[in-house]
């Protein structure tokens, strides 16, 4: 199966860790570009508060490139690790590239639970699909 990892740039290494397992299990997968090695060493904060428009442009084309990563896969796993205190957290841009997935009607696998807050409603009617932390759950 082709799969798209999703998730915070926050869980970098922990997404690489996910891509090198999935790939033993004979998928395919597609990263972001943010996780490539050498892109974590962009302050994006920096970047926003020093040039608005570069930083406009650089997260506008990685956005628009995980997009089409998700087009041409068949689902996307979201890696929802805790993050600050939240429990099994999905951020704003997670949350848009699941309702994107949802729209071009990919399957939506999640690594633990949806996190119970504020969107919660709106997770569960994309009726992804747990897997428990247990990446062969993934048919």
């Amino acid at each position: 199966m082709k799969i798209t990892i999703c998730g915070s740039l926050h869980f970098i290494k922990e997404m690489r860790h996910v891509e090198s397992q999935l790939k033993e299990l004979e998928h395919d997968v597609l990263m972001p570009e943010s996780a490539k090695e050498g892109m974590e060493k962009i302050n994006w904060n920096n970047l926003k508060k020093d040039n608005v428009n570069e930083f406009s442009r650089l997260r506008g084309e990685k956005i628009l490139l995980h997009l089409n990563k998700i087009d041409s896969s068949d689902a996307v796993l979201i890696l929802n690790y805790d993050k600050h205190g939240k429990t099994n957290y999905i951020g704003p841009n997670t949350f848009l590239e699941m309702g994107y997935a949802f729209g071009m009607k990919k399957k939506i696998f999640t690594l633990n639970p949806l996190p119970e807050d504020s969107h919660n409603d709106e997770l569960v009617s994309m009726n992804p699909i747990n897997i428990n932390n247990e990446l062969h759950n993934i048919q």
